[in-house]
């Protein structure tokens, strides 16, 4: 090497070694630049609906009032009172059976069900049939819950469908809305309906990468399709699978209250009334006390972070996937 590539840059002389990295991380990004601008509205929109108003969860420990500032001279501090209030509810522990017993049964019916339907997709020989029948499961998807809870008043209202076929039989009239027994079924069975295609799409996205040299070794040495489906097809996926459960998990308490509450009525309000509900219900019907609905919430987040940690920490320990 000369004595002029051995100069520091504090003599005046850029190293060529120095010159070329600069180089190289401009080139870089001029071919990511596409793309960053491309990802800097979905940026944009996550930091303003996602990170900006997360100053709000001060309003937990506040005696706030819809219209006061969230700090000012003049706030209110209450520390955990919302939240030891809650607690001493009656209604806390109705709330927290309700949510966990239709999160619970819902994540056991519904998060094996997209890999079920996945993986016999991706066994069948007709693939024209497998894309028409993903194109079929993947449709309610895009029902809105409106229209959705609509479907089932119309097959399981008093007189809806259902009913009406009992009745023309000699039985008699179910109501399916003002029972107790019906909302956990009706609720989890219509929500694993709507959304376990577009959930195996990602399954199925995995799948497409399994090399097929793979199978064609299985098919040499004898094995049917079902066996290939559990030896070849399910390990390759198992990562994925992995990820998707830590992160089920940790929503397992995310459960709206758009679906609870339009399914919602007097008849069947002791099983569907949920910490989502009973917070909407706080902070913006009747006399909104948003600073102790916020507090409930807050609480209910910190239940999915735990919940997550658990999760992610558990499949670090069995396995070698997790989220960090």
């Amino acid at each position: 090497m000369s004595k002029a590539c051995k100069m520091s840059s504090s003599d005046g002389v850029v190293l060529p070694s120095v010159r070329l990295d600069h180089q190289r991380k401009r080139n870089n990004l001029r071919k990511s630049l596409p793309w960053l601008i491309m990802a800097f509205p979905a940026i944009l929109v996550v930091f303003l609906f996602n990170y900006l108003p997360i100053y709000g969860v001060l309003i937990a420990f506040q005696d706030f009032m819809p219209g006061d500032p969230v700090i000012s001279p003049l706030t209110r501090w209450v520390g955990f009172d919302h939240f030891i209030r809650f607690f001493n509810d009656p209604q806390f522990w109705p709330l927290m059976k309700n949510t966990f017993l239709l999160c619970i049964i819902g994540f056991v019916i519904g998060f094996p069900l997209p890999i079920i339907v996945a993986l016999s997709l991706n066994a069948l020989k007709g693939k024209r049939t497998a894309k028409y029948l993903q194109t079929i499961f993947t449709a309610p998807h895009f029902i809105s819950l409106v229209v959705l809870v609509g479907m089932l008043t119309l097959f399981f209202g008093r007189y809806g469908l259902v009913n009406n076929i009992v009745a023309s039989l000699g039985g008699e009239r179910f109501s399916y809305f003002l029972e107790n027994s019906a909302f956990r079924p009706l609720y989890i069975l219509s929500s694993n309906w709507q959304d376990f295609g577009w959930s195996a799409i990602i399954y199925i996205a995995a799948l497409s990468n399994v090399d097929p040299g793979l199978h064609e070794a299985a098919i040499l040495d004898g094995a049917t399709r079902f066996q290939r489906v559990i030896h070849v097809d399910l390990p390759a996926i198992m990562p994925m699978i992995s990820v998707m459960l830590i992160m089920s998990i940790g929503g397992l308490m995310g459960v709206g209250y758009e679906k609870a509450l339009l399914m919602q009525t007097d008849g069947n309000l002791g099983v569907s009334e949920l910490i989502a509900t009973y917070v909407y219900k706080q902070g913006l019907t009747g006399i909104p006390n948003q600073g102790y609905a916020t507090a409930i919430g807050l609480f209910n987040s910190v239940i999915n972070v735990v919940l997550l940690i658990i999760a992610n920490t558990t499949s670090k320990k069995f396995s070698e996937t997790s989220l960090f």
